[in-house]
């Protein structure tokens, strides 16, 4: 079964509740967006969302595309604007348990073909793990998805040690997809926000995993990363060369270009090229299908694309389908 790892739902009604609960936040938080995007990129991003909201939310048309890609299985993760990072403690656990529930039921309607990923709180780490639990253990969920930070947390916060050991302990899938850059009005222009941020926040919060020596402390982890992991893999000599001749970057036991064969990456690199340097430097058997269906800077044709690259044909089928089926809990796989 070929399966994409990295495809998207859009919940209108949990955000309606949402900008009902809490409207001043809801604005603050579109300022904030066109701060970071700028209005001639939010003026393409609208449109091109809007056309695609059937392929959003309507499972039937989602399986006609899967059908239409090649594609037997996909995992699927809300739209990052669900994450909510302002929200506060009991918004922002309402805002988990709803989505849990929503996206169980949008794979429950064609559970041999869809696997879902739920949510937890992210910036209010005491309340991640219960979330956690709420999505893999009370709604048969695959694993989380999570963004690169969330207010002040960052992924090697000691506050989420807990959130860490519970997922490696359920075989959870942790899938890291960022939504917006804290680089802000530095890309306001030319979507750089997506084309330049979107890179930038994997490859920080992939060094926050690697250099905290999270992934030391719990080796099970199940991180797959959206996008390739962005800018790290290609730029990974310089983080290793760090961790030899700086102290400060030396709290992982080894070199940081050495984890990069615990961490998933899915294929939405864009170029064959990049592609083959990411199996060089991760391995093959990191190696994720995805699409980040279906929005623009998604692929059309993941399985395409991987076939275009060039590789020998056990390894795109390692890619296509069984090292996603091999990260999946027991009770998902089946």
């Amino acid at each position: 079964m070929i399966t994409d790892v990295h495809a998207h739902l859009l919940l209108p009604g949990l955000h309606a509740e949402v900008e009902r609960r809490a409207p001043q936040q809801v604005a603050e938080a579109g300022a904030l967006e066109l701060r970071r995007n700028g209005a001639a990129s939010l003026a393409v991003s609208g449109p091109m969302v809007g056309a695609r909201v059937p392929r959003l939310t309507d499972v039937n048309v989602r399986l006609s595309e899967m059908d239409r890609q090649g594609v037997d299985r996909q995992w699927v993760s809300v739209s990052p604007n669900h994450f909510y990072p302002w929200a506060d403690e009991d918004l922002a656990v309402w805002v988990a348990a709803e989505t849990n529930r929503l996206v169980a039921e949008h794979v429950a309607l064609a559970p041999e073909r869809l696997v879902g990923l739920g949510v937890v709180p992210l910036q209010h780490p005491d309340r991640a793990v219960a979330a956690l639990e709420d999505a893999v253990l009370g709604h048969g969920l695959a694993g989380v998805e999570i963004s690169s930070f969330a207010g002040d947390v960052e992924l090697s916060d000691e506050r989420l040690e807990p959130f860490w050991a519970r997922a490696a302990e359920l075989g959870a899938i942790v899938f890291l997809h960022p939504f917006g850059c804290s680089l802000d009005e530095r890309l306001d222009r030319y979507y750089l926000a997506n084309t330049v941020g979107q890179p930038a926040e994997n490859a920080v919060a992939l060094s926050h995993l690697i250099f905290s020596g999270v992934l030391d402390r719990h080796p099970a982890l199940k991180v797959v990363a959206a996008h390739g992991g962005g800018y790290l893999p290609t730029a990974i000599g310089r983080s290793d060369h760090a961790w030899r001749v700086r102290p400060d970057a030396r709290q992982c036991e080894h070199e940081p270009s050495s984890y990069l064969r615990k961490i998933w990456f899915d294929t939405v690199v864009h170029d064959p090229m990049a592609l083959r340097h990411l199996i060089e430097n991760a391995g093959a058997s990191q190696i994720v299908l995805g699409s980040d269906y279906p929005f623009d800077m998604g692929l059309d044709d993941p399985v395409g694309f991987l076939r275009a690259a060039g590789l020998p044909v056990e390894i795109q089928q390692r890619i296509l389908s069984r090292n996603a089926d091999a990260l999946l809990p027991t009770a998902v796989r089946a």
